[in-house]
């Protein structure tokens, strides 16, 4: 098994290029899988039966890990297995049939549209770093970008006078999102007043930079959001992931076209997209009810 896991782990990443914060996801799962397999006596992949795999998501759901987690282990092997089954050192792939966990059930947490603006709200004042810090806010919410997309944004990828961000997604790839008259107002002030102080004489490329003049990492960013969502009062987790739901959720919820949400977000599969389309069922059924022939 290792053997081949080995050969598998070489294809994403010389050949299909996947990120390396992805190829070391797929490590991982793979990892547990197999562990997984040798206490059940199994040390082929060939001889995997499909009760094993899910044995495996039983295991993995009695552990209480996260169907989110969950979900991403069967992708992982479902990966793997039409991998090896096109190498031919695999007879059969059982996990051809096999679905994820309902994960559309389990987004994480959302906030309303109200709570949202007290979110981005509360980063309010004339201080070098407030107004920074709304900037970051403003950028999160008018572009459901993901935290490592932000944080590698930099000043040349921002246009303000034609209205769009450039970032670089999963796999390297680029793509263009709108940003909308509140964050371009944000981000206008942010360069205009309080970058310079924070840029002195390091010179950095970075669009958001700290109070020392270096770019931002991602858990950098993280402490922020969390910080300005105690601010707000708000309870349960906020993150910066939070506000890519809320942006791909709340566009749906005002009749966005789930095609276009796509793009934004920047997901590689429409089926991605459609996790959003939970959130707004009694729209659904209206637009149902008024266009259908037979509703």
């Amino acid at each position: 098994m290792q053997a081949a896991l080995a050969q598998f782990l070489d294809h994403i990443a010389y050949e299909r290029g996947l990120a390396a914060n992805t190829r070391r996801a797929y490590a991982d799962d793979l990892r547990i899988f197999s562990t997984f397999l040798a206490g059940q006596g199994v040390h082929g992949f060939n001889t995997v039966t499909r009760r094993q795999v899910v044995a495996f998501l039983e295991d993995q759901r009695r552990q209480k890990m996260a169907v989110a987690t969950i979900a991403r282990r069967l992708v992982a092997i479902k990966v793997l297995f039409t991998y090896l089954q096109g190498e031919g050192l695999l007879d059969k792939n059982v996990t051809e049939a096999m679905r994820a966990p309902k994960l559309w059930r389990n987004l994480p947490g959302m906030l309303s549209p109200a709570e949202t603006g007290r979110l981005v709200e509360s980063a309010v004042g004339d201080r070098t770093r407030t107004v920074r810090d709304r900037a970051i806010l403003e950028l999160f919410y008018a572009c459901g970008l993901r935290v490592s997309e932000v944080a590698s944004i930099g000043l040349d990828d921002v246009h303000l006078d034609e209205g769009f961000v450039r970032c670089t997604g999963k796999g390297n790839k680029q793509r263009v999102v709108p940003l909308g008259g509140q964050a371009t107002d944000a981000l206008r002030r942010y360069l205009a007043e309080s970058r310079p102080k924070l840029a002195k004489r390091q010179g950095s490329p970075a669009l958001f930079i700290s109070q020392q003049g270096h770019g931002f990492t991602r858990q950098g960013l993280y402490k922020i959001i969390v910080a300005y969502a105690r601010e707000a009062g708000l309870s349960g987790r906020v993150t910066p992931h939070t506000l890519r739901h809320c942006f791909a959720s709340h566009l749906l919820a005002n009749g966005a076209s789930l095609r276009a949400i796509q793009e934004m977000l920047g997901h590689a599969s429409i089926a991605t997209t459609q996790i959003y389309t939970h959130v707004d069922q009694d729209r659904l059924l209206a637009v149902h009810r008024q266009f259908h022939p037979r509703a």
